[in-house]
Order: structure tokens, then C-alpha cells, then sequence
């Protein structure tokens, strides 16, 4: 039998769950820890608020709120929509894990059960190639530069990701937690 690698052993540890009013901390706690940004109490309520859940997911390793992917719909005409992804970020211990793919198929997911999303897209750094390429490999194409996108930060550009349908179908379910 060929050994496991780290990330296959890892995956019965690794669970799925939505955001609510209970464990809205929790998540603001996750991105101080991960961001170096600060998102305000606004964005955190509408989070938990949200009549669309579909498209913001926590991830939990052995019950301990490890990552999270956080995004918006943006409605636009004739009833279609996109859908920004605000956040997506794992603790540095659980990198590798397959834990931010999993986020993320899990978005591209929904995306896929819904004809009226016309694209989902970010803005990533513009010197963290990792992101870039992570990306890259579920198919989102590199747009343009946005200059001076962050205010704290260096540099302070962003460019833009995008995808547009067809989204991939998951043909199985992460484990969620009831």
C-alpha cells in the first residue's frame, strides 16, 4: 500500500461549516492572524447576515477554525450576477493541506449550480505570486493593475483575477458540519 502523503492523512481532520452570529469572532480572529489588513464590524455583519451563504465557507481542522473563504454577489443586469471573493486565507500551520483548493472548489462549486453568474474575480497583491498561481491553476485568467488598490500596505497595487463559466462541478461533497 503507497503511503499517504501529509495532506491525504490530514483530510478525515478537515470539516466545513457557514458563518453566523455565533463564530463571526472567530473568523475576525482568523484574518488578524492571516491579513495584513483590518476588516471593520461591517464587513464581519454582513457576513453572518447574508441571505447568500454559498459563497463564504469556514474550514476546521480537529474543531479548531483554521481558514475561511469570504465573498460577496454582485448583482448586475437582467437578473446576472459575479461574485467577489473579499477573503481567502489559511493559518500558515495548515498550509498545504489542500485546505484553501477546497475553499475554493467550494465556491466555484455554487458558482456552477447558478446560470446567472456571468464571473467570479479578486484582486491578489501584485507581488504574491503564490496566490497568482494558485489561482492560475483553477483556471483564472491575470486582467489588469489596479494601482494604489491598498492603503497600508506595499506595494499597494493589485491585479485582477478573474473566471468566467463554465465553473467546475465538485463530484464530492466536504465533509460540513450539521
Amino acid at each position: 500500500m503507497p503511503e499517504q502523503t501529509l495532506s491525504q492523512r490530514a483530510q478525515k481532520y478537515i470539516k466545513f461549516g457557514t458563518v453566523t452570529e455565533k463564530n463571526v469572532d472567530q473568523l475576525r480572529k482568523l484574518n488578524l492572524a492571516v491579513f495584513p489588513v483590518r476588516y471593520n464590524d461591517k464587513f464581519y455583519s454582513d457576513l453572518w447576515s447574508s441571505p447568500t451563504q454559498e459563497y463564504t465557507h469556514l474550514a476546521y481542522f480537529s474543531d479548531i477554525l483554521v481558514g475561511a473563504i469570504c465573498g460577496r454577489v454582485e448583482p448586475q443586469d437582467h437578473n446576472k450576477f459575479k461574485v467577489y471573493i473579499m477573503t481567502i486565507g489559511v493559518l500558515a500551520p495548515y498550509r498545504r493541506l489542500g485546505i484553501g483548493t477546497q475553499l475554493l472548489q467550494q465556491v466555484l462549486h455554487a458558482c456552477s449550480q447558478q446560470p446567472d453568474c456571468e464571473a467570479i474575480y479578486l484582486h491578489v497583491q501584485v507581488n504574491n505570486d503564490d496566490a497568482i498561481d494558485f489561482y492560475q491553476r483553477f483556471g483564472f485568467s491575470v486582467g489588469d493593475v489596479v494601482k494604489d488598490y491598498y492603503c497600508r500596505i506595499e506595494p499597494p497595487d493589485a491585479v485582477l483575477l478573474h473566471r468566467a463559466p463554465p465553473f467546475p462541478v465538485l463530484t464530492v461533497k466536504p465533509a460540513m458540519y450539521a
